[in-house]
């Protein structure tokens, strides 16, 4: 009997976004049964090229968006503080992930630093202390590399590439699963639930538009 092969699952994630660090307490309480490759992008180029507002750019989602975060994160007995202001510019904290090698216990430290601990990475203090911890003492040489640079914006073509659209997303081949509350239907899909095949799923994945408002 042929064994099962089992796919890789690409994690696309931006440490700017809450929903991304629930997810990624998530996968580090109950890893998915899969490879799980990390993958930062910048969520603004996202946003870009898909002509969307982030959710903090909308007044009244914003302060839906920061309080059911901090609701959903007791709810799961995640510890969760919120930074000093939000949105904040990521760019260091994605570029020490891939300066890390994505590492997922780096990533979730870096997440930690900012949705446990409250730190914004433009606290220089902070940042130094947190870089250092990690091992890395040239923190702003290494992150100012350029193939660290070029890494990150590979990440964010392919992503925009496969259709991603927000954060989190995880993907496992075409199939998309976007936000932290679609990680379990990931887990579904992984274990192979006939629903994916259904022919009222396929459908909703293909149905047209009614109408389409002026833009």
């Amino acid at each position: 009997m042929t064994p099962a092969i089992v796919p890789t699952v690409d994690w696309y994630f931006d440490f700017i976004s809450p929903f991304s660090y629930l997810q990624a307490e998530l996968l580090a309480r109950e890893p998915l049964p899969a490879a799980l490759c990390y993958k930062p992008v910048l969520f603004a180029g996202l946003l870009e090229h898909w002509g969307q507002l982030g959710p903090a750019e909308i007044g009244p989602k914003r302060r839906f968006t920061f309080r059911y975060c901090l609701w959903k994160a007791s709810r799961l007995g995640i510890p969760m503080r919120m930074p000093p202001a939000h949105p904040f510019n990521p760019l260091r904290l994605l570029r020490l992930a891939i300066a890390l090698d994505c590492a997922p216990a780096h990533c979730l430290s870096i997440f930690r630093f900012v949705f446990q601990d409250g730190h914004a990475p433009d606290d220089e203090a902070a940042w130094r202390s947190f870089a250092e911890g990690l091992g890395v003492s040239d923190v702003e040489q290494r992150i100012s590399q350029p193939h660290v640079k070029d890494a990150l914006r590979r990440n964010g073509e392919e992503a925009i590439a496969r259709g991603v659209f927000g954060v989190p997303t995880l993907a496992v081949g075409d199939e998309l699963f976007w936000g932290a509350d679609a990680t379990d239907m990931c887990r579904d899909y992984l274990a192979g639930d006939t629903l994916f095949s259904d022919l009222e799923m396929r459908r909703a994945g293909s149905l047209p538009d009614g109408i389409q408002r002026r833009r």
